[in-house]
């Protein structure tokens, strides 16, 4: 049995579709992986996490025009209501 799945089988975590081992160098002071071929990922950034079971999870830090290009096009039934157009008042400061 491995690793991953001992630990899925305890419930002490979720699945685990693939794992490999990763060198941890250090790059002056700080702490750097190596992250393995079979896992790269287009891009220059990642969003880092430490959930409660102490984890590190990487997930990819999308910009904003990658963002906006995966979204999904709006249905022509989903519009805005019309703005009523309002008489502007005087104010008194």
């Amino acid at each position: 049995m491995t690793r991953a799945s001992e630990a899925a089988s305890a419930g002490i975590c979720r699945e685990v579709a693939v794992e490999r081992i990763a060198k941890v160098v250090r790059n002056n002071r700080s702490p750097t992986v190596r992250i393995p071929k079979a896992f790269e990922r287009p891009g220059d950034e990642v969003a880092v996490s430490r959930p409660a079971d102490g984890s590190l999870v990487l997930r990819p830090r999308l910009g904003l025009v990658v963002l906006i290009a995966s979204l999904e096009p709006r249905s022509p039934e989903d519009t805005l209501d019309a703005i009523p157009d309002l008489d502007a008042e005087d104010v008194v400061l």
